[in-house]
């Protein structure tokens, strides 16, 4: 029983210091937790900023030589389907003359040069005009691709004009010859019609 009574009383001895000490550590602790806190920011944070910064949009500047061009490249693409359609009619008319005999007039040959003559000017100020604003573009994301088949796709069609300029001594030489001529105008005359088409109905 004695030994009972001397733990008890030294319990109650040490009790109120342990007791006087415990707010003091626990203030001590509460300032450096709350330190930390504010010095190192919870990986949530860190991944909501840097996602905001990801997505903020850039703005994309064009030049008034940009608009001036696009004005340009899009009132000559309204005249090449008509000249397409001149320049085949014309050429079915001579092809024709030739199998059966009664050659077209000059005047239908004159005009049939006239025109390829033309389609090459529109043609070139087209591909001048695109590649300048595809370059100016190249930044801007929005109808990117596009852009992209349209340009490849005509540009396969100017190489395409280009075999088919080439053939037009053989087309007076032979049937053979024109017909060479006249399918290689076909392949490319539809290339640019459905490259010409594809930027009108398809609208981002």
């Amino acid at each position: 029983m004695i030994r009972w009574h001397l733990l008890l009383a030294t319990a109650l001895a040490v009790a109120p210091r342990l007791a006087a000490q415990a707010p003091a550590d626990s203030a001590s602790a509460g300032p450096r937790l709350s330190a930390l806190a504010v010095s190192f920011p919870t990986d949530t944070t860190l991944a909501a900023a840097a996602d905001t910064g990801d997505r903020r949009p850039r703005a994309i500047e064009y030049s008034d030589g940009y608009y001036t061009r696009l004005t340009i490249h899009r009132y000559a693409s309204y005249a090449e389907l008509p000249l397409f359609a001149l320049e085949y009619g014309l050429g079915q008319r001579i092809l024709n003359g030739q199998r059966t005999g009664d050659f077209a007039s000059s005047g239908t040959r004159s005009a049939h040069k006239v025109v390829a003559g033309g389609l090459g000017v529109l043609f070139a100020v087209n591909t001048v005009t695109g590649v300048w604003n595809m370059i100016e573009a190249r930044h801007d994301p929005a109808g990117r691709t596009r852009r992209d088949i349209h340009a490849l796709s005509m540009l396969l069609a100017d190489a395409g004009f280009l075999w088919t300029a080439s053939l037009a001594g053989d087309a007076r030489e032979s049937q053979n010859g024109a017909n060479r001529h006249r399918n290689a105008a076909i392949a490319s005359i539809s290339v640019a019609t459905a490259s010409t088409l594809m930027m009108w109905l398809w609208k981002d």
